[in-house]
């Protein structure tokens, strides 16, 4: 089976002084996640869409739900205290209510990256199918510079370069168990799903993505989602 994990348990901490995480907040006419949730309903090969947000959301995100979208393949799910753990509460959720077979696969999003395309998720389903593990990436423009205490350490090969965005996907038994291969203190601090998997010796493959689709975090970005929408308008 094929499922989709939204992942909306952000805090929205660098979106400065706002009354909700920034996956609530609102772009143009409904908040962002909505948006992002309504890109993965055009994609009939879902058999299961979950957000997964805060045990102290999961009301408010039911109620947009209900309000915004008519597809009962989506389900609101409790998540974790950090992205990990969110993540693997909706792989719980998965496993409790509708077992587990060893080709499924699940393609996770980011809840405020509302901009993704049909095609890179068609393009995530058709690798994970293929791959244990699928990373979106688009590549680097900039000079990636890598530092510590205000001094240059190393400056890799740009063409070698590139920027991780999502969806991430993968095949749901080998992330259970490239996850329980970690330490505690690895699950604390990975920032980073398609790194528990290299980790554990897995090939991550690469799926292109879009400039486009970048995380909205801080009230810039926000003010270009906005202008994106109305230039889409």
């Amino acid at each position: 089976m094929i499922y989709a994990q939204i992942l909306a348990g952000g805090k929205g901490t660098r979106m400065g002084n706002v009354k909700m995480p920034k996956q609530f907040l609102s772009l143009a006419d409904k908040p962002i996640l909505i948006h992002t949730v309504e890109k993965f309903v055009l994609e009939n090969r879902f058999d299961a869409i979950l957000v997964v947000c805060p045990s102290d959301w999961v009301s408010h995100t039911q109620t947009l739900i209900d309000r915004y979208i008519a597809d009962e393949r989506v389900k609101v799910v409790v998540g974790g205290s950090e992205r990990n753990e969110t993540l693997m509460k909706g792989i719980e959720y998965i496993q409790d209510n509708f077992g587990l077979n060893d080709d499924d696969i699940v393609v996770t999003h980011d809840a405020v990256r509302p901009f993704i395309t049909e095609r890179i998720i068609s393009d995530n389903i058709e690798a994970a199918l293929k791959n244990k593990a699928v990373d979106t990436v688009i590549p680097a423009i900039d000079t990636i510079v890598q530092g510590e205490n205000e001094e240059v350490e190393d400056i890799p090969v740009r063409d070698k370069m590139y920027q991780g965005q999502t969806p991430q996907s993968f095949n749901i038994k080998a992330l259970m168990s490239a996850y329980n291969q970690l330490t505690e203190d690895q699950k604390a601090i990975l920032s980073d799903s398609a790194k528990i998997c290299l980790l554990a010796g897995e090939k991550v493959k690469m799926v292109r993505g879009e400039s486009f689709n970048f995380k909205i975090t801080t009230p810039y970005d926000l003010k270009m989602a906005n202008a994106l929408v109305e230039i889409g308008e």
